[in-house]
């Protein structure tokens, strides 16, 4: 979703020929081919079709594909965005070939190094060339890493880029009627990470607190397969929690939306939940993005899952808080921004 509106921005300009690679990361028709279809990505011209197996291998199988890749095509620049394998993997690949690095997202820091994502950011932003940031917390964090301040650029957000474009279309999405949802009566859930949902005791005890709201408010699960498993693997009970498959980035959209409440351990709808102005319980100790607690309606509870439930009763009990003041430049036009620096840049080097 977040390369949706840089490749837009890109091909508006006839300086770029971009070249879309897929890595396969996201094996699930739901968390993949979805997303291209929701957003009109073209299709990639290259698709790796690599998923499954542990982090190392899946990065380690992604470099090895790329370098074959970037030796026959020879970019000008690889652009890799956010945190996940294949962001550490395309942009170790290109260093090591000499080609420049461009990095959206940079900067973002939970200073947790037992989150993978965490690795990824920081090794990621060490071998990038440009380092463009979401929010300010991003600049603060390189330049204290020692990264020159004529490398680093505040773009903006680009996946409130593709939410504020795909707002009208998500108001027109049929999930709520599809999942007998009411609009500003429900709790919408995500867990995925490992450290809430690999240990079945632990996860029982958010399925166990989710419960108990459910006998408040409706309570929709749209759940991650890494869930799924630890719950089909242990046999363990969703009580009265509406448990649905993943959705699509419009569906969910919608579900976000008009949600009285999100509980989420996702980076991502951290930021999606603060232009949306839906109060969001983060079930995290960290977050990478603060400025979703400063200027957002994000709140983070910890991993106690006492705490969360203490925390979501508390929002239930209280009226909607006006809408709140929106991160700098979370406007729509982080992608403009991207493409118009990376013009500049790439006609100096030539």
């Amino acid at each position: 979703m977040k390369i949706a509106p840089i490749l837009t921005a890109l091909k508006a300009r006839p300086q770029f020929e971009p070249w879309l690679v897929h890595t396969g990361q996201h094996s699930s028709p739901e968390m993949a081919e979805s997303f291209f279809r929701d957003l009109n990505i073209p299709e990639p011209e290259e698709n790796l079709g690599i998923s499954g197996g542990t982090s190392n291998e899946q990065t380690a199988r992604v470099m090895l594909a790329l370098e074959t890749l970037y030796r026959r095509r020879r970019p000008s620049l690889v652009l890799v965005v956010g945190d996940v394998n294949a962001t550490i993997a395309a942009a170790l690949t290109a260093a090591k070939a000499g080609i420049p690095v461009a990095h959206v997202e940079a900067g973002l820091r939970s200073f947790d190094r037992t989150m993978p994502e965490e690795i990824n950011r920081v090794v990621t932003d060490s071998v990038s060339d440009y380092l463009f940031t979401s929010e300010p917390s991003g600049e603060e964090n390189l330049l204290r890493e020692g990264v020159s301040k004529d490398r680093i650029f505040f773009c903006g957000n680009v996946m409130i880029d593709t939410l504020l474009r795909s707002r009208e279309r998500a108001n027109q999405s049929d999930a709520l009627d599809r999942l007998g949802l009411e609009s500003r009566n429900y709790i919408a859930v995500t867990l995925h990470r490992p450290a809430n949902v690999d240990d079945p005791k632990t996860l029982q005890q958010y399925l166990g607190i989710l419960d108990q709201l459910a006998e408040r408010i409706p309570v929709v699960f749209p759940m991650h397969p890494r869930t799924r498993n630890t719950i089909d693997n242990n046999g363990l009970q969703v009580g009265r929690v509406r448990i649905v498959p993943p959705q699509g980035y419009i569906d969910f959209l919608r579900i976000t939306a008009e949600a009285r409440l999100v509980l989420t351990d996702s980076g991502g709808i951290q930021e999606e939940t603060t232009i949306l102005g839906v109060p969001c319980l983060t079930v995290r100790d960290n977050t990478e993005r603060p400025v979703t607690l400063t200027q957002g309606t994000n709140r983070l509870v910890g991993t106690n899952p006492a705490a969360a439930l203490q925390a979501a009763l508390e929002v239930l009990d209280q009226p909607r808080s006006s809408t709140p003041r929106h991160p700098e430049k979370w406007d729509g036009r982080a992608a403009e921004r991207i493409a118009e620096s990376l013009g500049k840049l790439l006609t100096n080097q030539a």
